[in-house]
């Protein structure tokens, strides 16, 4: 299988060049966040013109990652459902994100967000959070903080498996022919 090496944060031109299936190995700058930081950044989003933090133009990851272990920088780091995060999905592409990192399929209206705003959803697999955690090189918590695991984290990663989930055609991985 050949990954293509995308260098992170992610421009909309790239995005464009991506199809839906590829395998892509992501390095750079990643944020880290769930269900109730994306419920608080909503709240902040919809308050200011653009998104809080520096996320405009970044990629988000779904994960809580467990407490490190003795000589590491973060513990297992694997993506959460996807969809859970759909509530927020739209709204923040709008604002200026433009990727998500997860696992499953999403909604019509993320796949609709993705064509608009030319964003890209990310598949990574869930049984491979221990070896995503080799992946990490830096971790630093920027927001959030009291919410513990699903705190705003600022990671950077090198060589992150993935797989394009959604193209900014709303090409869909898991409506592909086998």
């Amino acid at each position: 299988m050949n990954f293509k090496q995308i260098q992170l944060p992610l421009s909309k031109a790239e995005a464009r060049e991506l199809k839906a299936g590829d395998a892509c190995l992501l390095s750079g700058v990643v944020y880290v966040l769930r269900d109730k930081g994306h419920a608080r950044l909503l709240e902040e989003a919809s308050k200011a013109t653009s998104l809080p933090y520096g996320l405009s133009g970044q990629t988000i990851f779904y994960s809580a990652p467990t407490p490190a272990k003795a000589g590491r920088l973060i513990g297992a780091i694997g993506p959460t459902v996807a969809s859970r995060m759909d509530f927020a999905t739209p709204t923040l592409l709008a604002k200026g994100l433009t990727a998500t990192i997860g696992m499953g399929p999403r909604s019509e209206e993320v796949h609709k967000a993705c064509k608009e705003y030319s964003s890209v959803y990310f598949v990574a697999t869930g049984e491979a959070a221990a070896l995503m955690a080799q992946c990490v090189v830096s971790e630093e918590v920027v927001a959030y903080d009291d919410l513990g695991p699903e705190a705003l984290r600022r990671i950077e990663v090198k060589d992150l498996p993935v797989f394009v989930g959604i193209d900014v055609q709303g090409n869909d991985i898991y409506a592909l022919e086998a």
